[in-house]
């Protein structure tokens, strides 16, 4: 029996250990949040859609003219925590048991837990990551796998460990106050924070967080009212909760300062959170012609939008004494093909030696097979813990250059990819993976994000490809199937039929054909879930 505030509701209770973390005084603390915060989330969100309507109608994302002293006045983030002075390497993943041992065994300075996008939000999932957590501060992480008889222990000196919860936009459906669903964010933030604070400071870190899929300097204000006031009802000093935030979002790249300036008390950093980032790019300027993008594989972090980003991101992040944080190398080992695994360790290589030779002080990799090459480029390049000396206010990065188009071909290769790696994902997720490993890259929700968004596109535009031919719907479904016959092929009609297939390509086909491009594919993919 699990005891809830008046008003408060636990749809399911079935998950084994859940009444490990959902106490009667946590589930108090969640309430008490809730109640203060999520009606503001909402109309964040409202705003959200207000600014994509001038979008629609031809309004670029520009800086803010209501926050120019804050880009041009001299201030500072609050000192960063000494056991996260050092977080040239960081690997991130999924809140499973297994994952979360391996990750902090890996041989990197931190470890992000993912309650986000490489997570698939089944109730089983969440409950049980904050459970792994739960455990991983007590001592009683340890992890005997049934199927292999395999034993995973915590080393002696495992990585910081960062948690990142839920977005704004996500909502946590098996918890309803008032007959209405609460914030994801707000729940993951909330457990975690409440049962291990007391730990955390008698292991000498702190409650980290990385912040995901923020808009605007409002969106980060919230965050830290909610900080304040978590802190405040625990009994815990002013600041001590510290966070990094993607930017992953377009609008988010014209307001570093002001998300900076928002969280000066509790940030640390900021991220480059590229693949979000090339997702947002295309939504957010999706019914412009002039802002449409190349094959996938193109669009890399050295040219146009992306690489003007990078910079602005490192320039702003030095000037206010914060961490500028490169981005996930999502390649993956290639076992039995050397030839094929040289190559994804060569990419690594290019894009964390431009990272670090650019001013990044740490970068994100997705298996641990890639810390040891990560580690070695920053190590040769880093004469200290990290490279907040590097100043890059020669720089200047204007409104035309955050918006640059990148330049290549449009071609029937890069639709097939986007279909085979968004179904695939999609599928994934719905049976409650969302880490992914396809065709040698470490996926998560980013991915089938750009490969309907960029379909949709070139549908909406009727974009010529390569070939000269025009993407539209009869093209599109004709490749579809292809893909799908191709698809079936390879895994077997009895694999095909016992997974979760037949529905991922409903939900992909009707988002890459909608009237409009919807905001986010894993809003109607969640009602899947939670209906299953």
């Amino acid at each position: 029996m699990i005891n809830t505030p008046e008003g408060m509701e636990i749809l399911d209770t079935s998950v084994t250990g859940i009444e490990k973390v959902l106490t009667e005084e946590c589930l108090e603390f969640i309430y008490d949040l809730e109640k203060n915060f999520g009606h503001k989330r909402k109309e964040l969100l409202k705003i959200r859609d207000e600014k994509q309507k001038e979008y629609d109608a031809g309004k670029l994302p520009d800086f803010p003219s209501e926050t120019e002293e804050v880009r041009n006045s001299d201030w500072k983030v609050a000192p960063i925590p000494k056991d996260l002075q050092d977080r040239r390497v960081e690997i991130t993943g999924p809140v499973d048991r297994k994952m979360v041992i391996n990750a902090l065994n890996s041989g990197a300075k931190t470890f992000m837990t993912d309650f986000e996008d490489s997570m698939s939000p089944t109730w089983n999932n969440v409950i049980n990551g904050q459970i792994n957590l739960y455990d991983r501060w007590r001592g009683q992480i340890d992890f005997l796998d049934p199927n292999n008889g395999k034993e995973y222990k915590l080393n002696p000196d495992p990585a910081v460990l960062i948690v990142r919860p839920r977005g704004w936009h996500l909502e946590e459906a098996h918890i309803e106050i008032d007959g209405v669903r609460i914030s994801g964010g707000i729940f993951d933030f909330a457990v975690y924070l409440f049962h291990n604070h007391e730990k955390l400071k008698e292991n000498g870190t702190g409650p980290y967080f990385y912040l995901p899929k923020m808009e605007t300097y409002l969106e980060a204000r919230l965050w830290n009212e909610v900080f304040v006031y978590a802190q405040e009802k625990l009994g815990i000093e002013n600041g001590t909760c510290k966070a990094t935030i993607l930017i992953e979002t377009l609008p988010a790249a014209f307001q570093m300062d002001e998300i900076l300036y928002e969280l000066k008390d509790h940030i640390v950093g900021l991220n480059c959170g590229r693949w979000d980032y090339i997702f947002s790019y295309i939504k957010r300027l999706a019914l412009n012609p002039n802002y449409i993008l190349p094959d996938r594989s193109q669009v890399i972090m050295g040219d146009a939008f992306l690489n003007s980003y990078s910079l602005l991101l490192i320039k702003t992040c030095h000037k206010r004494g914060a961490f500028a944080m490169g981005g996930m190398a999502a390649q993956i080992p290639v076992k039995n093909n050397d030839e094929e695994n040289d190559k994804a360790f060569e990419k690594v290589r290019n894009d964390k030696e431009r990272e670090v030779n650019n001013g990044h002080d740490g970068t994100w990799v997705a298996h641990p097979g890639l810390v040891p090459v990560a580690m070695e480029i920053f190590d040769n390049q880093l004469s200290g813990d990290n490279q907040l000396d590097v100043s890059l206010d020669n720089v200047t990065i204007t409104q035309d250059d955050l918006l640059e188009v990148h330049k290549g071909q449009r071609t029937e290769e890069g639709m097939r990819e986007c279909i085979k790696v968004g179904v695939q994902y999609i599928e994934a997720w719905l049976a409650g993976r969302g880490a992914v490993p396809l065709y040698n890259l470490m996926e998560d929700a980013a991915t089938a994000e750009i490969s309907r968004a960029q379909i949709w596109q070139w549908l909406k535009h009727a974009t010529k490809l390569d070939d000269g031919r025009t993407v539209n719907e009869e093209l599109f479904k004709d490749i579809l199937t292809s893909e799908i016959d191709n698809l079936k092929n390879v895994i077997g009609d009895d694999v095909w039929a016992k997974g979760k297939y037949e529905k991922a390509v409903e939900i992909f086909e009707k988002m890459s054909i909608s009237p409009v491009c919807e905001e986010f594919l894993t809003l109607p993919a969640y009602e899947e879930i939670v209906s299953s």
